[in-house]
C-alpha cells in the first residue's frame, strides 16, 4: 500500500534535558517512555551519563556544556517545541548553559524535577543547588519533587527533625521565581500518601493514593515527564497534574523488576491485555 500523499499531523514535541540512564529505569529512559505513552514526541537531550543499575547511581560521566546546548539547538531549529522538562543537569556549567537556552523560549511551559543528588560530592551539591535556584527556578512554571528532595533542595542549609509543609515549600519556591509547586510523597495516616499542587496563594489540587510497600526507580521522572508532556498537549495545569498522578499510580501498580534492584514503573501499563487473555487493553490516562 503506497504511503499517503498527506503526512499525518505530528504529535506535540517535548524536550527533555536529563541524564542518560542505561538501566532504563529513570532519567531520559523514563522521560521518553512516558512522553510516548501519553501521545507526544520526545526530544531527549543528554546532560550527563549515569553509571548505575536499578538500585543506585555509582558515578556520573559529565557531558560538556557546549555539547548539551548544541544537541538542543540543532533540534530546536528543526522541530517546533510544545513544552520541556529539566531533570538532572550534571554540573554548574551545564546548568548555566541550559538556563541561557531556556531564556530564548520563555513562552513555553517548563517543568523542573528535583531528584536525588546523592551521587554528587557534598561540595558539588551545594554549588549545583545554588545554580539551579538562581538560574533555572526563575524560569520554572512547575517545580516537582517528593517532600524530602524538595525540602533539601529549597532549604539546603537547614536541618530539621521533620520536613516543612508543602505550603512552606511553596513560599520558599516563590521567592526563587517558581510559579507552581507539585509536592509528592506526603505521608498521611492509614498507609496513604498525598500529592499536592500549589500556587503562591492556595492549594490547587490534593490527591491521596495508597502507599506501595516497595522501592521504585524512576517514579519522580515518570510523574514530572507526564506533567510536562500533558502540558505540551495543551492541557490546563490542574488537569495535567491530575492525569499525571493517575498515570504514575497505575505505572507503579504494574511495576516490574528487571534486575536485582528496585522496581521500575511500567509506563505502558495501558497496553497490557485484560485478564485471561481477553485482549482488552487499559486506556492510557489522558487519551481516553
Amino acid at each position: 500500500m503506497p504511503p499517503s500523499s498527506e503526512a499525518p499531523e505530528s504529535p506535540p514535541a517535548v524536550m527533555f534535558l536529563n541524564a542518560a540512564d542505561p538501566s532504563g529505569a529513570a532519567g531520559l529512559s523514563a522521560d521518553q517512555a512516558v512522553c510516548a505513552a501519553v501521545g507526544c514526541h520526545a526530544l531527549p537531550v543528554t546532560t550527563s551519563i549515569w553509571v548505575c543499575d536499578t538500585a543506585e547511581v555509582f558515578d556520573i560521566v559529565e557531558v560538556d556544556a557546549d555539547a548539551v546546548v548544541e544537541q538542543a539547538r540543532a533540534v530546536l531549529q528543526d522541530v517546533e517545541l510544545a513544552a520541556w522538562k529539566v531533570g538532572f543537569l550534571g554540573n554548574v556549567e551545564v546548568v548555566s548553559a541550559v538556563a541561557e537556552l531556556l531564556a530564548d523560549y520563555a513562552q513555553l511551559p517548563l517543568v523542573t524535577y528535583v531528584g536525588n543528588l546523592q551521587a554528587l560530592e557534598e561540595s558539588q551539591v551545594e554549588e549545583y543547588i545554588k545554580a539551579m535556584q538562581e538560574l533555572v527556578l526563575p524560569q520554572t512554571r512547575v517545580l516537582c519533587g517528593n517532600l524530602t528532595a524538595l525540602s533539601q533542595f529549597l532549604f539546603p542549609e537547614v536541618e530539621r527533625e521533620t520536613p516543612p509543609t508543602p505550603d512552606v515549600l511553596m513560599q520558599q519556591a516563590q521567592t526563587m521565581g517558581v510559579q507552581y509547586l507539585l509536592v509528592s510523597g506526603v505521608l498521611v495516616p492509614e498507609n496513604h500518601v498525598e500529592n499536592v499542587l500549589l500556587s503562591p496563594r492556595r492549594q490547587l489540587l490534593r490527591e491521596r493514593f495508597e502507599m506501595f510497600d516497595a522501592g521504585f526507580s524512576g517514579a519522580g521522572d515518570t510523574l514530572s515527564a507526564a506533567v510536562a508532556s500533558l502540558l505540551g498537549t495543551g492541557a490546563k495545569l490542574d488537569q495535567a497534574v491530575h492525569e499525571a498522578l493517575e498515570f504514575l499510580d497505575q505505572s507503579l501498580d504494574f511495576a516490574y523488576r528487571p534486575g536485582m534492584g528496585n522496581l521500575v514503573p511500567d509506563r505502558f501499563f495501558w497496553a497490557q491485555t485484560g485478564p485471561e487473555g481477553e485482549g482488552d487493553s487499559i486506556s492510557p490516562v489522558g487519551l481516553q
